[in-house]
């Protein structure tokens, strides 16, 4: 009995160490669930403050662009007249020195970027060109016409350029020879006499005959005096400070810049039309006149003044020109034939002379373009709505690229130059289309000029004028003699 009865109490103990270990093992179970509980409501609660925290933290790992090193100038003015008083060089320099490579400033009424190597300019003209609209200053804007080709972008753009191309390109002006022929040899001729002429102001009379042919071919005498009187006034008012007040050049432009373009002077242009028979208005038409001409008129003038400059400084070189232009006027007895298409296409030595000409004097000192959204460039911010200004005249000028670069030398281009260092016509899709017309002037006046005429600048011709193009100073004053026998002219 005793042994029945402890192991009776035996097992009791065990079952009630087993009801204790079963309750412990529930307990813990509950404990568990309840930890889990209010693990997952801690979670569930701290959330929001996890995800603010990681976007936090997202946020501060954004960079923070900085507009770019640089002076404003004086309220609305800027800094337009220290660019306009002196050479521009020693401005654009000036800040490259102290800034570097891209910097801010304000010219025109615009903030701008300005940026001068080849890599940001090929950025800005054709890698990312279409962050960058073509455009002009307002004040450029509203005188030539807002509906001009290089003030656009898309559809509008490639159209209207198809068709200033289409008239522009090599197979096009090719059968303008004879008459940029024509009217070179009556610029020349009506220069000759030993009288001081303004090189720079014949240039122009004579560019601007070239691109009355170019658009509108053989005007008659009326409709072109008259052409001419308008241009001339909208062309003093494109070079004169921006404002409205009665009586100035500017207000002046603007009112006869709607003369310009008359009715009578649209039946000679080609009537275009789009794949969807839509033709150009008369404003397109007009605007876009305006704008062939400002382009076509003092850059090409430009050109043409100090390629005679530099010839006439550079008398061995002179020489040599003569030499390539005197066997293709021989070739065509003595001059007595016109000069050919493919006569012009033959002409190295003048043509680098031009090449290097357009380095040198840098016509177009620089280029504008708008920012259509907020760009970032090495690091800075360029702001949708900037001006963006590529300087050519930097990048034309650094020796980096261009060993000795205030030096005249033509034969620097027997080479080609690195890719993105030399664009006298821009780039991209927005280069200037009348490129190929302004070297075949300059070339068949050229040739007249050194076969039949000789000349010699007036005074010590060393300083630079910006009006707003770089011309020699007082426009090259010079005298032009016509050479009476062909022996004299070598």
């Amino acid at each position: 009995m005793s042994s029945l009865s402890a192991t009776h109490q035996k097992l009791e103990r065990e079952r009630e160490t087993e009801r204790e270990g079963e309750s412990w093992c529930i307990c813990m179970e509950i404990l568990s669930i309840f930890c889990y509980i209010l693990l997952f409501l801690s979670t569930l609660l701290s959330y929001p403050f996890l995800f603010l925290k990681k976007q936090k933290k997202k946020v501060s790992k954004q960079r923070v662009y900085k507009l770019p090193p640089g002076s404003m100038g004086w309220p609305y003015i800027g800094e337009t007249l220290q660019l306009y008083s002196q050479d521009p060089t020693v401005f654009f320099d000036t800040k490259q020195e102290r800034y570097g490579e891209i910097f801010k400033t304000h010219m025109l009424g615009c903030p701008c970027v300005m940026l001068s190597s080849p890599e940001a300019a090929r950025f800005v003209l054709v890698t990312r060109a279409h962050l960058f609209k073509p455009t002009y200053p307002k004040s450029k804007e509203k005188m030539i016409g807002p509906a001009a080709l290089f003030f656009h972008q898309g559809d509008y753009h490639a159209q209207l350029r198809k068709l200033v191309q289409s008239s522009l390109s090599p197979d096009s002006i090719r059968k303008l020879v004879p008459s940029i022929e024509a009217l070179a040899i009556s610029a020349l001729e009506s220069w000759a006499g030993g009288q001081v002429i303004n090189t720079f102001h014949a240039m122009k009379k004579f560019s601007f005959d070239v691109g009355i042919l170019s658009v509108f071919g053989h005007l008659e005498g009326n409709y072109r005096d008259e052409l001419t009187k308008n241009y001339s006034i909208v062309d003093k008012g494109y070079n004169s400070f921006p404002t409205n007040i009665p009586g100035t050049a500017y207000s002046k432009a603007i009112l006869e810049e709607k003369r310009l373009v008359e009715k009578d002077l649209l039946g000679h242009l080609l009537n275009f039309k789009d794949e969807k028979g839509q033709i150009l208005t008369e404003d397109q038409i007009a605007d876009n006149i305006i704008g062939v001409l400002f382009a076509a008129q003092d850059t090409t003038a430009s050109v043409l003044t100090w390629v005679l400059k530099y010839l006439h400084d550079d008398q061995k070189l002179l020489e040599s020109v003569k030499a390539e232009q005197k066997a293709i006027f021989e070739s065509n007895s003595g001059g007595n034939r016109p000069l050919t298409w493919d006569q012009t296409r033959n002409m190295p030595l003048t043509y680098r002379v031009i090449l290097e000409s357009l380095r040198m004097a840098s016509i177009i000192s620089f280029t504008f373009r708008e920012a259509v959204v907020d760009v970032e460039y090495k690091g800075y911010l360029i702001p949708k709505g900037w001006k963006v200004m590529p300087l050519f005249r930097n990048i034309h000028h650094n020796p980096e690229f261009f060993s000795d670069p205030q030096n005249f030398d033509p034969s620097r281009f027997e080479v080609a130059p690195k890719p993105s260092s030399f664009m006298p016509f821009g780039s991209g899709v927005h280069a200037c289309p009348g490129n190929e017309l302004a070297k075949l002037e300059i070339l068949i006046l050229t040739h007249h000029l050194v076969t039949k005429f000789r000349w010699e600048v007036v005074g010590s011709q060393s300083g630079i004028e910006y009006a707003p193009f770089p011309v020699p100073q007082r426009g090259l004053p010079a005298r032009f003699w016509r050479l009476e026998s062909k022996k004299s002219a070598y």
